[in-house]
C-alpha cells in the first residue's frame, strides 16, 4: 500500500474521476477526506468505504467558498492530524460559444475550476510544507489544445496548467511537488452531460472514440492510476508537469 500513513483531500470526490481516486487512494492505505458540494453523495461514498474498513470522511464543501475550504482543512486535520496530498478535481463545464455566455456563467466555471484551486492551495500549503506533500490538479487536454464550443472551460484548464508550473517553482524549496493531469475524453457523468448538450449525441460518442488513437475514452480508474503515481513517492522527482493521459488524442494530423 503505497499511500499508507498519508492523508489526502480529494475535491469533487463523489463521482467520476474523483470517486475513482478516492477509492484507489483508500485501497492504497491513505486516509481520505472527500470534499463535495452534495452532502448526500459525499456521504454515500464515505459510508461505503467506511463499511469496508477504510479511513474516509466526507465534508460538505462548496469549493468556490473560502469559508467552506477553511472548514474542510480544519475537519481533515482534526480527524487525521496531517495533510500530505491535495487533489483538485472538482470541475464544471458548459459547452457553447463565448458570446453566448452570461457573466454569471463565466464566473461560475472559473470559480469551480480555478478559484477553487487557489483557495485549496492557499489554505493547505502550510500543512503540505510540513509533510513535504504533493498537489495534483485535474486539468484537461483542453488546457493544452483547443476544442470547439468550449472556450471558457479551456481557459480555466489552461490557467490551471500555468498555475501548476508557477507553483512548482515556488514550493520546490519546501519539497512540495505540484503537477497536473490532462485527460482527453473520460467516461464520467460530466462527459455524459457534455455529450447530451451536443446537437447529435450519437455522432459525438463516435467522434470521441475516433479522436483517441486507442479507440475509446479513458475510464475513471485509468485517470485515478495516473493521479496515484503523481501523488506518491514513485513520482518523487516529478514536478511542474502537465501530463497528458489522453490515449493518443493529442497525436496525429
Amino acid at each position: 500500500m503505497i499511500l499508507k500513513g498519508k492523508t489526502a483531500i480529494v475535491t469533487g470526490g463523489s463521482s467520476g474521476i474523483g470517486e475513482a481516486i478516492v477509492r484507489l487512494f483508500a485501497a492504497q492505505g491513505a486516509n481520505v477526506a472527500i470534499a463535495n458540494r452534495s452532502e448526500k453523495e459525499g456521504a454515500r461514498v464515505a459510508d461505503q468505504l467506511q463499511s469496508d474498513g477504510f479511513s474516509v470522511i466526507a465534508v460538505k464543501t462548496d469549493v468556490a467558498k473560502e469559508a467552506d475550504i477553511r472548514h474542510l482543512i480544519q475537519e481533515t486535520l482534526q480527524t487525521f492530524g496531517q495533510i500530505d496530498i491535495v487533489v483538485n478535481n472538482a470541475a464544471a463545464i458548459m459547452s457553447k460559444y463565448l458570446e453566448e455566455f452570461e457573466v454569471e456563467e463565466w464566473d461560475r466555471i472559473f470559480d469551480v475550476n480555478l478559484k477553487s484551486v487557489f483557495l485549496m492551495i492557499k489554505h493547505s500549503i502550510g500543512e503540505l510544507k510540513k509533510t513535504r506533500g504533493s498537489i495534483v490538479n485535474m486539468s484537461s487536454l483542453n488546457g493544452l489544445i483547443g476544442q470547439k464550443m468550449n472556450p471558457v472551460y479551456a481557459a480555466t484548464k489552461g490557467g490551471m496548467n500555468a498555475m501548476t508550473k508557477a507553483l512548482a517553482l515556488d514550493y520546490a524549496p519546501f519539497g512540495v511537488r505540484v503537477n497536473s493531469i490532462c485527460p482527453a475524453g473520460v467516461t464520467t457523468p460530466l462527459l455524459e452531460q457534455w455529450i447530451q448538450q451536443q446537437d447529435n449525441p450519437a455522432r459525438t460518442v463516435q467522434d470521441l472514440n475516433d479522436m483517441h488513437a486507442l479507440g475509446r475514452p479513458a475510464t475513471s480508474e485509468e485517470i485515478a492510476q495516473a493521479t496515484l503515481f503523481l501523488a506518491s513517492d514513485a513520482a518523487g522527482f516529478v514536478t511542474g508537469v502537465a501530463l497528458p493521459v489522453d490515449g493518443g488524442a493529442s497525436l496525429g494530423y
